[in-house]
């Protein structure tokens, strides 16, 4: 599969504000837009393991934006 399609996934780990923070600025400074965000949680602890932050390149089709006059 080529690494050119619109999505972007990113595994952050450990997961705190300070690195999810980072990915989150990082990705949209290359033009992907944030999308969602899932955790991986651990046994037995109210803390994440680990999150996947999904993205999509560009934005989203805004209303209004096919021809409308």
């Amino acid at each position: 599969m080529s690494g050119d399609s619109g999505y972007k996934v990113v595994e952050v780990s450990p997961v705190g504000e300070d690195t999810l923070e980072r990915a989150l600025d990082r990705w949209t400074a290359e033009g992907y837009a944030f999308q969602s965000v899932h955790f991986v949680m651990r046994e037995g602890s109210h803390r994440p393991a680990m999150a996947y932050l999904f993205f999509l390149r560009g934005t989203p089709g805004k209303p209004g934006r096919s021809g409308d006059a």
